[in-house]
C-alpha cells in the first residue's frame, strides 16, 4: 500500500532581493505564491480554479530582541520538492492516508543576515505553511512577541466560530454570523465560580478551527493549525468583513513563546472544499505531523467504556466523598460486570483518589494521584477488572493547579501501569487565566488554557504516560492539532461543550443542532470524548434539564462523532432496561477503515458512513436538528455484488425530542449497492444503521428493506 516517494533536491539559486516562489497542487487546483512586497515584509496568496481565494496577505513573526522577520526581508533562495506516500494510522478515520502535497521554500534573511525559511505544502484540499528559523547566535535565547500571519480573503464569507479568551474554554455553542460579526460576545455565566483576572484579550477573537462558507463561489474553507508543538496556541483576531490575523495566546509576562534555534512554528493549515463533507474528509492535519515516535503501538488499543460518570452529573452520586460517593469498590465492581457482560473494555471511575472534599480548584490542591479514598480499594478494583477482561481507566483531575499534578505525574503514571491500566482521562477545570504556575522564584501566577506553558505540559504528559504505555483522553484540552499521528497514544479529547452541558447547563443544554455543527467545525482538529449514548433523555432527578435529542440521535453520535475511546455515558441500569439500543452500542465499533460524508449541511443534518476497520461491516448515521427531514441516501459504498443485512435503528413515526424522545423503531432486510436508503429523521433526531453481510440463509429468507 506504500506508493512512491519522490523528493526533489532543494537546490539554492544566487541570492535575491524580490522573487516570486509559486506552488501548485499534485492536480493544480490550489495555486499559492510567495513574495516581498517593496518594504521587505514577505506575502502569500492563494488562487482556487483561476480565481483568487486569497489576496496578497501579510507574513512574518517579531522578536522582543534581535532580528525582526515581518520586514526589511531579501530572498536567500528558494527550492521546491514533491511527495506522495501512503501510510498507515495506528488507529483512526481511515486505515491508510495517502500524503499527495508539492512543497515550497523560500529561505529570507534580514538586513544583519539572520535566517527564516517559510516552508509551504500545497494539497488539492488546501496548504500549510510554518516559519523555520536554523541554528544561529541571534536567536540562542528568542522570545517572540508577535505573529504578523493574516488571511485576506477575495469576498467575505460567513463564519461559525467560538470565541476565545473567554471563561469556558473552548465550551461555547457554534456561531453562525458573517465573518465581520465573529467574536463579538459576552460570555454566558454557567458556573458559580469568579471569573479571573484577565489581563489580556484581544478584540473579536476566536478559536480555530474556523469554519468559513463563500456565497459568490460557494467554497468551504476552515483555519487551523497542524503540529501544535512548543508554541502558542493561534487564535485568530478578526479585522474586517473577509480578514483575519493570527494572535498568539500569551505568558502572564506578555510574551508568545520561547524558543531557542533551531526551532520551528506550527503550520498554519486552510483546508479548501466544495462542500462541508469535504472538509470533514481531509487528512491534511494528520499529514502536516510527523510519523509515530511509538516504536511498538500493540498496546494502544481503540474501545467503547462505560464509567462511573454520569451519575455524578444528573446528581445521583458525588465525586467526594460521603453517603452519595460514586467511586466506592461495590459500585466500580457493579460497572465492571456490566462492562465485562456487554463486551466495553474499560470502565471509567471518577472521584477514586483523595482531594474533592475542599475547594478542588487551583494551587495548592489537596489532590493525590495515588492515594485512594478509604472506600475505594484500587488494587481490588484494578484485579476484578482484568479477571473479568476489563481495565480500570484511571482519572487525573487536576483542578488548574499544574505544579501539583507535574509533581507526581510519574509516580501516578507508574502505578496504574503497574495495576494494568491502559488509559487514563485527565481533566484541568479552571477558567480563562486561570491555570496555576511556579515560576523559578517561586512566585504564583496563573496562565491561558492555550499558551505554550499549557503545551508543554499536554506534552510532557502524553510523552510520560507513553513510556508507561498508557493512552490519554484529555479534557477541558488544548486543541487537536494532529499530534496523535506522532503519538497515538494521545487518543481523544474534549475541547467542546459535550454530553455533560445536558444535564447541568443554565442555557438549556446543546440544542439539537449542535451536533450537527461539531463535524465540519470541531472535528476538523481531530476525535472528540463527547459522551454519547444516553437513552434516559428527560434525567427525571433535574427535571430543570435533559437532553436534546432522540434516542435514534444518540445511537447515531457513534458515526457522525468520531472518538477511538468512546464512552456508553448512560448507567447500566439505564442501558439493561433499553436492550434495543443497546444492542447497535454494543456492536458498533471505533476503529475504521474508511469513512464518507454522505450528505452535510452545517447546523442543519450530517449523513455518515464509516466501514469498520476489522470486519467487512459499514455503518451510517445520520442526525438533524430540530427540523425533521426526509432523504434519499445511496448504499453505493457498499461492496458490489454482495448483499448486505441492513440493522436499521431508527426514530419512530411519532418520535420527537420534545414530546417523545426515546421512541425506537428497529428495522431489518437486505440492501445492496444499488439500494437508495429513505431515511426519515424525526425533529432533533437521527438513524443509526449496520450493515453486515448475509448469510446464505438470510439471503434466501430474508425480504429486501427497500423494496
Amino acid at each position: 500500500m506504500r506508493r512512491l516517494a519522490v523528493l526533489l533536491p532543494l537546490l539554492f539559486v544566487a541570492p535575491l532581493y524580490a522573487q516570486t516562489l509559486t506552488v501548485a497542487s499534485p492536480g493544480g487546483a490550489l495555486v499559492v505564491a510567495l513574495d516581498l512586497d517593496d518594504e521587505g515584509a514577505p506575502l502569500y496568496r492563494v488562487r482556487r480554479g483561476g480565481r483568487d481565494l486569497v489576496l496578497p496577505s501579510r507574513l512574518g513573526v517579531v522578536f522582543r530582541e534581535g532580528p525582526r522577520f515581518d520586514t526589511g526581508l531579501r530572498v536567500l533562495g528558494t527550492a521546491t520538492a514533491t511527495r506522495d506516500t501512503t501510510w498507515e494510522t495506528v488507529w483512526g478515520e481511515r486505515q491508510f492516508v495517502r500524503d499527495h502535497h508539492n512543497e515550497g521554500r523560500v529561505a529570507f534573511a534580514d538586513a544583519d543576515g539572520a535566517r527564516i525559511d517559510l516552508v509551504v505544502r500545497v494539497f488539492d484540499d488546501g496548504l500549510g505553511f510554518r516559519y523555520e528559523w536554523p541554528e544561529q547566535p541571534a536567536l540562542a535565547d528568542a522570545v517572540i512577541t508577535d505573529e504578523r500571519t493574516a488571511f485576506r480573503f477575495a469576498e467575505a464569507p460567513e463564519a461559525w466560530w467560538i470565541p476565545a479568551y473567554q471563561r469556558e474554554r473552548y465550551e461555547y455553542l457554534y456561531r453562525h454570523t458573517p465573518l465581520a460579526e465573529a467574536g463579538r460576545f459576552q460570555a454566558d455565566v454557567n458556573v458559580d465560580t469568579p471569573s479571573q483576572p484577565h489581563p489580556y484579550r484581544p478584540a473579536q477573537a476566536v478559536h480555530t478551527p474556523l469554519t468559513l462558507r463563500f456565497p459568490e463561489s460557494g467554497l468551504y474553507a476552515a483555519i487551523h493549525e497542524a503540529a501544535l508543538v512548543d508554541y502558542a496556541s493561534m487564535t485568530l483576531v478578526v479585522d474586517d468583513a473577509a480578514s483575519v490575523h493570527c494572535d498568539l495566546v500569551p505568558w502572564s509576562d506578555g510574551a508568545k513563546v520561547y524558543a531557542t534555534a533551531p526551532f520551528v512554528s506550527p503550520w498554519r493549515v486552510l483546508l479548501v472544499g466544495e462542500t462541508p463533507g469535504a472538509l470533514a474528509e481531509s487528512d491534511l492535519v494528520l499529514n502536516l505531523n510527523e510519523p509515530s515516535r511509538i516504536e511498538d503501538p500493540s498496546w494502544i488499543e481503540p474501545q467503547k467504556y462505560v464509567g462511573i460518570w454520569w451519575a455524578m452529573h444528573i446528581d445521583q452520586k458525588t465525586w467526594h466523598s460521603g453517603d452519595r460517593h460514586g467511586a466506592t469498590t461495590e459500585e466500580a465492581e457493579r460497572y465492571i460486570d456490566f462492562a465485562a457482560d456487554h463486551g466495553f473494555g474499560g470502565v471509567l471511575v471518577e472521584g477514586w483518589n483523595r482531594g474533592w472534599d475542599r475547594n478542588w480548584i487551583g494551587l495548592n490542591s489537596d489532590f493525590s494521584f495515588t492515594e485512594p479514598y478509604p472506600d475505594f480499594d484500587l488494587e481490588a478494583v484494578a484485579r476484578y477488572a482484568r479477571a473479568r477482561g476489563v481495565r480500570l481507566i484511571g482519572h487525573h483531575e487536576t483542578g488548574g493547579d499544574v505544579p501539583t499534578y507535574e509533581a507526581q505525574l510519574d509516580a501516578a503514571m507508574a502505578l496504574y501501569a503497574r495495576l494494568g491500566v491502559r488509559a487514563v482521562k485527565t481533566g484541568y477545570v479552571e477558567w480563562e487565566q486561570g491555570v496555576q504556575r511556579v515560576t523559578p522564584e517561586g512566585d504564583s501566577t496563573r496562565e491561558w488554557h492555550h499558551g505554550q506553558y499549557m503545551v508543554r505540559h499536554h506534552q510532557r504528559v502524553v510523552e510520560t504516560a507513553a513510556r508507561h504505555g498508557i493512552m490519554v483522553n484529555i479534557h477541558e484540552p488544548i486543541k487537536d492539532t494532529g499530534l496523535r499521528r506522532t503519538w497515538p497514544n494521545l487518543m481523544t479529547r474534549e475541547g467542546a461543550r459535550g454530553m455533560e452541558y445536558n444535564a447541568w447547563s443554565r442555557d438549556g443544554g446543546n440544542p439539537p443542532e449542535h451536533e450537527t455543527v461539531l463535524p465540519f467545525t470541531r472535528l476538523l482538529a481531530g476525535p472528540f470524548d463527547f459522551t454519547p449514548g444516553i437513552v434516559d433523555l428527560t434525567l427525571p432527578r433535574k427535571p430543570a434539564n435533559r437532553v436534546n435529542s432522540t434516542l435514534a440521535k444518540q445511537l447515531a453520535l457513534y458515526v457522525a462523532l468520531y472518538s477511538p475511546l468512546q464512552m456508553a455515558a448512560d448507567l447500566p441500569e439505564h442501558y439493561e432496561a433499553r436492550p434495543d439500543a443497546l444492542r447497535f452500542i454494543e456492536d458498533v465499533p471505533v476503529d475504521w477503515a474508511d469513512s464518507r460524508v454522505l450528505h452535510g449541511a452545517i447546523g442543519d443534518v450530517i449523513v455518515m458512513a464509516r466501514k469498520d476497520r476489522g470486519s467487512e461491516d459499514w455503518y451510517l448515521g445520520a442526525v438533524t436538528d430540530e427540523e425533521g427531514r426526509t432523504l434519499s441516501v445511496p448504499l453505493d459504498f457498499l461492496h458490489g455484488g454482495r448483499r448486505y443485512v441492513a440493522e436499521v435503528y431508527r426514530d419512530a413515526d411519532d418520535a420527537h425530542w420534545e414530546t417523545n424522545p426515546e421512541a425506537l423503531t428497529l428495522d431489518e432486510g437486505l440492501v445492496d449497492a444499488a439500494t437508495v436508503l429513505p431515511l426519515r429523521l424525526a425533529p432533533g433526531g437521527g438513524l443509526a444503521a449496520r450493515f453486515r453481510a448475509a448469510s446464505a440463509d438470510e439471503e434466501a429468507a430474508m425480504p429486501r428493506l427497500v423494496p
